[in-house]
């Protein structure tokens, strides 16, 4: 069972030649606005990131971003018979730093969180920090590749010090079996480490195809059903207790791992419950 909103009746879906014809002109322009906001800010990104003092570049490279994603959901709203409904991320803008993780059906995920947050570090796969068009403005922001577990863990407690939330994506890719994949142990070995609470958002869609948009297996030639509807709500908050300061910053103790586990499987085990509900429930 996918995580699926409800479609409003009035929204029945036309078929004629026309309107599929649309959805193409629609997929293409959707891909070629986003490629040309990262295509005028891939030179600045580049060039800020060696002017800009580190903490002010990466606070001004999260704010950017925030600003170019909501561009960009805006440019799909209207040219492209597509609906959000963000509203409930706004309430972590002036919270303490916290972990966000999510569900993650589809690539266009990072953009619906990132949109409403300017303060905001993503965990991200280390081949697309190396990619060309998103590599320097990721690197700018401070984003944090995933390539090595305890770098990762270090760089994500650093980002909180700073003030920023961090998000990722404990699937690790984008979901395969419906509502959710099995969780890995990054968020809450953060948790531990840091003592900073688990912020969990929930992630739905609607749309005529049965799934996601840019979902796992989605080609980026294949054109999407439209009209989209996408939504993300605010889930459950997970804390875990820090670690002690005297345990190494490179080792793991049995008791920590023992926790992040347990705290892991709980997390795994609600948001299935709550993707699993009708979002009206």
């Amino acid at each position: 069972m996918s995580p699926r909103l409800p479609m409003p009746a009035s929204s029945s879906r036309p078929t004629s030649t026309r309107w599929i014809a649309y959805e193409y002109v629609a997929m293409g322009l959707g891909l070629s606005f986003l490629g040309l906001l990262c295509l005028i800010w891939l030179p600045f990104a580049l060039v800020l990131r060696l002017l800009l003092p580190s903490g002010f570049g990466r606070r001004f490279g999260q704010r950017m971003i925030a600003v170019g994603f909501r561009l960009y959901l805006g440019f799909l709203r209207l040219f492209c018979a597509s609906r959000f409904d963000l509203d409930e991320i706004d309430e972590l803008r002036d919270l303490p730093p916290r972990i966000l993780i999510a569900n993650h059906p589809s690539l266009l995920d990072v953009v619906l969180i990132v949109s409403r947050l300017p303060n905001v570090v993503c965990v991200m796969k280390a081949s697309l920090m190396r990619n060309l068009l998103l590599g320097a403005a990721a690197r700018l922001a401070g984003y944090i590749s995933n390539d090595g577990p305890l770098e990762m863990v270090l760089q994500a407690g650093q980002a909180l010090d700073e003030g920023a939330h961090v998000l990722i994506f404990p699937e690790g890719s984008r979901t395969r079996h419906f509502p959710l994949d099995p969780l890995n142990n990054s968020a809450a070995l953060i948790a531990r480490r840091t003592g900073i609470p688990i912020q969990s958002l929930l992630i739905r869609f609607q749309s005529p195809d049965p799934l996601p948009y840019l979902g796992k297996g989605w080609p980026l030639w294949r054109k999407p059903s439209l009209p989209q509807y996408w939504s993300v709500r605010l889930g459950p908050v997970f804390a875990l207790g820090a670690e002690p300061r005297t345990q190494s910053q490179t080792e793991i103790s049995p008791t920590s791992r023992r926790e992040t586990v347990a705290l892991t499987e709980r997390i795994e085990n609600e948001l299935r419950l709550h993707l699993s509900r009708n979002p009206s429930s």
